[in-house]
């Protein structure tokens, strides 16, 4: 069974920072390309940042490019998000995703992700 925990989200204020983390276990981690999806209140989910399975070739939506950094640790089965200068827009549900299809190098729709984990809430205040 495979599961995905993240963790790292919380309040903060606009301009602070934040590093979310997310572990996965059940299957074999450097398989999977990784990514970061969001979903504000009455909004749809939507892609944030992804990394592929190796090499860490990334992307990235356009709302957070250079300030959002996606990084993997395949030894400790972890990807991170870290983000800094947070925006009050950037208050949502945080959701880390695997994607073990081989031939989608860096996975960035909902579609192409096998598994989720449970989110963790962002909240950035002015």
């Amino acid at each position: 069974q495979v599961q995905l925990v993240e963790s790292g989200g919380g309040s903060v204020q606009a301009g602070d920072s934040l590093t979310l983390s997310c572990v996965v276990s059940g299957r074999t981690f450097s398989s999977a390309g990784m990514g970061w999806f969001r979903q504000a209140p009455g909004k749809e989910r939507e892609f944030v940042a992804a990394i592929s399975r190796s090499v860490g070739i990334t992307s990235y939506t356009d709302s957070v490019k250079g300030r959002f950094t996606i990084s993997r640790d395949n030894a400790k089965k972890t990807v991170y998000l870290r983000m800094n200068s947070l925006k009050p827009e950037d208050t949502a549900v945080y959701y880390c995703g695997a994607a073990f299809t081989r031939t989608i190098v860096v996975p960035i729709t909902n579609r192409q992700y096998d598994y989720w984990g449970q989110g963790t809430q962002v909240t950035v205040s002015s």
